[in-house]
């Protein structure tokens, strides 16, 4: 065994270009495909992890998808929004510990507003149960202070104490702009691979003083309040977005799930962030399995180009082969040659793969985080990856045994024999 070993490395290295070129390709298709495996698994994780801690979303009632969209995501739009009065009666419900209300529908060039409380930055919790950290500043404390998402200061180069404007809607047109009451950076979260880096904070009166002096999406004619005028007004919110809950024991969560269907002031919708998780999975699992199905594709074609390789250089190798033979190697010896060969070739594309796809996360993680907000993990390859590298293995030995089962065929006269 140890000569056919030494006799491959010798008979690659006089084939080392060709073979360096399908190591290559290997080495490619196995950095596309565990890519996407990580990439699929990291996603799935900054999914679950956009929230966590929270036993409930509650919303008015409509899919529990979009629910935990444009609550968590801050993705779409609300069909209906929740009542403060509704809010405050679930808040005394005997079965839950805190709730967190939501209010969103602004924007401040192209990041979500959300309108909240302090209980945010005590309660919310993302990954392992991670509370909010403030990587400058402090929480918002009057009506115009503001807490930046960490991606939010990064992009736009905002620092505390900056005076920022807010737009009503998308902000896609400058007459929706709040610019008459801007709100004062007071605060900058620490990064948390979540959407809340994409999000400005604001306490729900300064979403509410903002609006004032608004009426169905547009300034009220002859009515214009200045930020010192309004921040002397009620602002007791009217209605909210979203709440989050958090209860007392989970064991009640699906009696509070009953109670919030069976609401009689609105129709309302609890939700388990979990199992909605679950649902939206389902919805992008489709364009997922594609991108695996398609780096498979990637990994097959590479392994038909090393059989390809192996069987176009059989034609020159037949007298090597057949003085082999000569000297007493048997057919199987010969085959063992071959796929000895093919399965170097493919272990060396495999390591160079596994090799790029380390050096890539450890260049790119922190690149990815703060461009799309995807907090890849660099640690050893998942179990799934594992089992990703063997198939390729597996599939690069059975390959090679192609042009191995070709050569094992071979005559020893067939090598010998002066070619016309």
């Amino acid at each position: 065994m140890k000569a056919l070993l030494a006799l491959a490395l010798r008979s690659a290295r006089n084939r080392r270009f060709v073979l360096a070129l399908v190591a290559l390709s290997i080495g490619l298709s196995t950095l596309l495909l565990l890519g996407i495996e990580r990439l699929r698994q990291d996603v799935r994780d900054n999914f679950s992890q956009a929230v966590s801690g929270t036993d409930l979303i509650v919303g008015a009632r409509t899919g529990p998808v979009q629910l935990l969209l444009y609550s968590v995501f801050r993705i779409g739009n609300a069909t209906n929004n929740i009542r403060w009065t509704s809010a405050q009666a679930l808040a005394q419900h005997r079965a839950v510990a805190w709730t967190v209300p939501l209010s969103l529908g602004d924007s401040h060039r192209g990041f979500a507003v959300m309108g909240t409380t302090g209980d945010y930055f005590v309660h919310f919790r993302h990954g392992a149960r991670e509370p909010l950290r403030m990587a400058q500043g402090q929480p918002f404390s009057g009506v115009f202070d503001a807490v930046l998402g960490a991606e939010v200061a990064q992009r736009l180069g905002y620092t505390l104490g900056r005076k920022i404007v807010l737009s009503h809607g998308d902000g896609a047109f400058a007459a929706n702009d709040h610019a008459d009451k801007p709100f004062t950076v007071v605060g900058i979260l620490a990064p948390t691979g979540t959407p809340v880096d994409r999000t400005v904070h604001i306490g729900l009166q300064g979403l509410e003083a903002i609006h004032l002096d608004w009426m169905a999406g547009a300034p009220i004619p002859g009515q214009k309040l200045s930020a010192e005028q309004a921040a002397q007004r009620d602002l007791t919110p009217r209605n909210i977005t979203a709440m989050l809950v958090g209860l007392k024991s989970r064991t009640a969560v699906f009696a509070l799930q009953r109670d919030v269907a069976a609401f009689r002031d609105e129709p309302l919708l609890a939700i388990l962030p979990g199992v909605a998780l679950d649902e939206l999975w389902e919805v992008v699992g489709v364009g997922e399995r594609g991108l695996l199905a398609v780096s498979a594709l990637v990994s097959v074609v590479s392994l038909a180009g090393l059989v390809a390789v192996i069987l176009a250089g059989l034609n020159e190798r037949r007298r090597e082969l057949a003085i082999l033979r000569a000297v007493g190697a048997g057919p199987r010896q010969v085959l063992l040659l071959l796929a000895l060969e093919g399965a170097l070739v493919t272990l060396g594309g495999v390591l160079l793969g596994i090799a790029a796809g380390a050096l890539a996360l450890l260049l790119g993680a922190d690149w990815v985080q703060a461009r799309f907000g995807i907090a890849l993990s660099t640690g050893l390859p998942s179990v799934a990856e594992w089992r990703l590298i063997g198939a390729l293995l597996a599939g690069g030995w059975l390959a090679s045994l192609v042009p191995g089962w070709r050569a094992y065929r071979l005559s020893l006269a067939d090598g010998l024999s002066p070619r016309i």
